[in-house]
């Protein structure tokens, strides 16, 4: 049974909500701790990019939530709707109400596939699909691809897993080269950004794997409208100070230019990622940035989470306005410095020392049995693991890599992250 007031109270029971409660329980098992979160499904989303390309089972990315909820932590089925941060209140649509002396908050991030008109309409045809939403159709559309033009492309939103649209182009060349129908494909990543990858030396590993692979790499193209009866997708020409777009005739690409920024693209399948935000309830809240190009997102010091304006409220993961990617792998080093920030604010009303350096991480499938892990923090420096680096050149696709991806960060997610030990 929930109670009215939580030592700490935790907006979300995804990875960094439930990570964050593990640790507070084992190293303070006499906290009151309530998680607020309607979710029955949790699921292990990083396997997702897998699961369309067939190397992974759907099935096994799920588990229920109930089960990971840490023994001791109150989980409340309901949706939060409204912070009131000057009498530490939160309310629910369910219309309780509940106080804390710590409120972290870590809902995750939400897909708004309205914002990109035609899109709903498009994921409703056969030749439109995107892992972020369902990589089970993703595979089935690839497998009655034919050939034609494969379009993959994302927003200039923040997104979750930065790296996974790209990912998705990778496995599909050989998904394609599988089926025999490669040679009859036109492959077409469009990218809102400048590069493939903004880190050395794995931006220039990854220009490498388009080389091989022979897509077609399209920069400062932002998706602004898909026309699923057409079937073409219009980009918005992005290119800092240059409003006319130009055009090159790649492999007989089919494009044309509408006015002076805007590309339409002839597409016979369709993978993008949807825009994204923070949720509705933290974006609208007095938690978020009201202006500035962090609108919307938790506003919270990028080193210690602390929220900038309410010293007992934290904040991390996707929701969090972070300057950097937005993966399990971020949550991972986050989760410890808001445990010991909150610990040593209750037992002194100070911070702890330990700081959050940006550290992210995108393991970059980039085709069957092979994989390069992309490790890097704030302004783009590369930060790869002491140990790893001895053993394995991180920045080129590996084998081992590959085993890391598909047998151990899963085994690692279920066993040790999710437990509050790693």
């Amino acid at each position: 049974m929930a109670l009215p007031h939580y030592d700490v109270l935790i907006i979300g029971g995804g990875t960094a909500g439930i990570m964050t409660a593990a640790q507070l329980r084992r190293k303070k098992k006499d906290l009151k701790i309530g998680i607020i979160d309607p979710t029955k499904d949790h699921w292990y989303q990083p396997a997702w990019t897998l699961v369309a390309a067939g190397a992974f089972d759907m099935k096994a990315t799920r588990r229920d939530e109930a089960s990971l909820i840490p023994h001791g932590v109150d989980h409340i089925k309901e949706h939060a709707a409204t912070f009131e941060p000057e009498s530490n209140t939160v309310r629910t649509k369910e219309g309780q109400v509940y106080t804390y002396g710590h409120l972290v908050v870590c809902p995750g991030i939400q897909l708004n596939i309205d914002d990109l008109p035609g899109l709903r309409e498009a994921l409703a045809t056969d030749k439109v699909c995107s892992n972020y939403i369902d990589p089970e159709k993703t595979k089935r559309v690839m497998s009655s691809f034919k050939g034609g033009t494969a379009v993959f492309t994302q927003p200039s939103t923040p997104i979750k897993c930065g790296g996974a649209p790209q990912k998705a182009v990778y496995l599909a060349d050989e998904f394609f080269r599988r089926k025999g129908t490669r040679e009859e494909t036109k492959l077409v990543f469009a990218t809102p950004g400048s590069v493939i990858f903004g880190v050395e030396p794995f931006r220039f590993a990854l220009e490498d794997v388009i080389r091989k692979k022979n897509i077609i790499l399209k920069t400062f193209y932002n998706p602004v409208r898909i026309d699923p009866v057409k079937q073409e997708v219009h980009f918005k020409w992005s290119k800092p100070g240059d409003n006319h777009c130009v055009i090159t005739e790649e492999q007989g690409l089919q494009e044309k230019v509408e006015g002076e920024s805007t590309i339409v693209m002839k597409y016979d399948m369709l993978h993008l990622a949807p825009p994204q935000s923070a949720p509705d309830f933290v974006r609208n809240s007095p938690l978020a940035y009201a202006d500035g190009p962090n609108k919307g997102w938790l506003e919270v010091d990028i080193h210690t989470l602390q929220h900038k304006r309410y010293p007992n409220i934290f904040g991390l993961g996707d929701s969090a306005a972070l300057p950097t990617a937005k993966t399990g792998a971020a949550i991972r080093k986050q989760a410890p410095v808001v445990v010991a920030n909150i610990l040593q604010r209750i037992k002194d009303g100070a911070l702890s020392k330990e700081q959050y350096s940006g550290y992210s991480s995108c393991p970059l499938v980039t085709g069957y049995g092979k994989m390069l892990l992309a490790e890097f923090k704030y302004d783009n420096v590369r930060d790869s693991d002491p140990l790893l680096s001895k053993l394995f050149d991180t920045a080129k696709p590996l084998w081992s890599m590959w085993l890391l991806k598909k047998y151990m960060l899963p085994w690692l997610y279920w066993n040790k992250m999710m437990k509050g030990t790693m």
